[in-house]
């Protein structure tokens, strides 16, 4: 792998403990022809992470895929992959001048391939700073470090970005939107329920009509909402399975988002019927941009556990 690049701080820390060596591997492996690294724990939990786009690919806990991969997912090298968890940055959706979702889920992270132990954690990083063509795109000088925190049941996704601009910058103002889109695997989309989010604020971006979330969601038909995130987790039921989601106070939107038949029917990178087996549930940031001062660093993360 190649060596991290100056202000991506390698591994970093989980609250602030000390880093060590874990029994835990890490390979590099290749994935539909994309280099990759697979952590995996000595018990058998597993994550899979793209180097392109630093996407979680796959996450194994107990012995069940707990994340949605389209078996019609690009994987080029170039393109967005659907499913996993994509990195949405520094741009959420449509919302500014830059690619969907911003450019970060594009382009080619870099990792030392090694992990160390934090809080009972083993723990990946990978990394993204600008270059001259992101700033051909976005002015902002940067260093964005997403990090994979994997322990038995549980992984935490944490994004980490530094505004790395100077004084004499004259682009040092940082602000971006953005989001871990998670699609979670479920049985039948159906019959899963999503509790947590009662009496938060929403918004329903298929009728574009705000309200408050009722005390669990189901899923009928295209569902495509954005909430004030909810300050305890959440809790998705998926027929005997249980996740708990929390995320950081950081990231102050939740988005739930599921396609439906008829928008699935016109994605060209999702299977007939893929919908009926997952779910979005994404830590984000929407509706109030993250400003980060220069020198500065901002930090959100979701975390999923096998309730």
């Amino acid at each position: 792998m190649a060596d991290v690049p100056p202000g991506c701080g390698g591994s970093g820390a989980l609250g602030g403990a000390k880093a060590r060596a874990l029994a835990a591997t890490c390979q590099p492996v290749e994935f539909h022809g994309q280099p990759a690294l697979r952590l995996t724990l000595a018990q058998g939990d597993s994550v899979l992470v793209s180097l392109h786009g630093a996407q979680v690919l796959s996450w194994v806990a107990q012995g069940r895929e707990r994340l949605f991969l389209s078996k019609k997912a690009h994987f080029d090298g170039q393109s967005a992959i659907r499913g996993g968890v994509p990195v949405c940055f520094p741009q959420f959706n449509q919302r500014g001048p830059l690619v969907k979702h911003g450019f970060a889920r594009n382009l080619a992270w870099q990792s030392s391939g090694e992990s160390v132990e934090i809080d009972g954690h083993a723990v990946l990083s990978l990394c993204l700073t600008d270059t001259p063509t992101t700033r051909e795109w976005w002015p902002c000088r940067f260093a964005a470090v997403l990090k994979l925190a994997l322990a038995p049941g549980a992984l935490q996704v944490t994004l980490e970005v530094t505004n790395r601009a100077t004084a004499d910058d004259t682009a040092a103002a940082l602000s971006f939107t953005g989001a871990l889109h998670t699609y979670l695997a479920v049985d039948d989309v159906r019959r899963a329920k999503l509790s947590g989010l009662d009496g938060q604020a929403e918004w329903n971006a298929v009728t574009d009509v705000h309200g408050f979330a009722p005390e669990q969601l189901a899923f009928d038909g295209e569902f495509d909402r954005v909430y004030a995130a909810a300050p305890n987790p959440l809790c998705l039921q998926d027929g005997g399975q249980r996740l708990r989601i929390s995320q950081s106070a950081t990231f102050a939107d939740t988005v739930v988002w599921n396609p439906g038949a008829d928008l699935c029917a016109r994605l060209a990178d999702m299977p007939e019927n893929g919908h009926q087996h997952m779910l979005c549930v994404e830590a984000a940031a929407i509706n109030t941009a993250v400003t980060v001062p220069t020198g500065a660093t901002w930090c959100g993360w979701q975390r999923l556990e096998v309730a």
